[in-house]
């Protein structure tokens, strides 16, 4: 059976001996992974839009000097995330500090003064909670951090493939991954050191 980078190695050959046809079906496989990553980075929807199909125009032209030293979708992701820190730059926006975490965004649940009227079961109230604290977490992160920690927990790569797609050592990818956990667990501990049966 053919491995997912053997069959992107066929498909990168016939795009470099000229087949367009080739291009456009790496396109149509890594157009939502790439879609979802680059949002993490660039929330505004269109921008997000834009900076991936950049980053296949970029692909595209720069195929010719790919020499399949690291898997086409690692490569491909380099290159997307570089474009959307170019983006974020040349917009004037800069990415957040570690210090410049949104306390109020991440604390300030918005439906928090309707917790005791409403009458959905307590942990399903409680994960919906969680979840938008972790994602104001993220949001808040330096965008090495969140790079780093987007590629581990929501696209699930290995240590190596993101060492690859960073262009920094294993161990900084640790560190980084490590760093991101903190704060966001940080965030978390609010939520998880209520008592869940205050009845007693």
């Amino acid at each position: 059976m053919t491995t997912e980078r053997e069959c992107d190695s066929l498909l990168v050959a016939r795009v470099q001996g000229g087949d367009r046809q080739a291009f456009d079906l790496l396109v149509a496989k890594y157009q939502r992974r790439l879609m979802r990553l680059v949002s993490r980075l660039v929330h505004d929807p269109a921008e997000a839009e834009d900076v991936v199909q950049e980053t296949f125009i970029k692909a595209y032209r720069a195929l010719a000097h790919f020499r399949g030293e690291s898997a086409f979708y690692t490569w491909l992701y380099r290159i997307g995330i570089n474009t959307a820190k170019n983006v974020l730059v040349t917009n004037g926006r800069r990415t957040p500090s570690a210090g410049d975490a949104d306390h109020e965004q991440a604390e300030g649940f918005e439906d928090a003064d309707q917790l005791r009227d409403i009458n959905t079961p307590e942990s399903l109230l409680a994960s919906k909670q969680i979840a938008y604290t972790v994602n104001a977490a993220m949001d808040s992160l330096p965008l090495e951090l969140k790079t780093a920690i987007v590629l581990r927990e929501i696209e699930g790569l290995s240590y190596e493939e993101i060492s690859e797609i960073m262009s920094c050592p294993i161990g900084t990818v640790r560190s980084r991954i490590f760093r991101a956990r903190e704060v966001i667990a940080e965030k978390l501990r609010p939520l998880l050191d209520v008592p869940v049966d205050k009845r007693r």
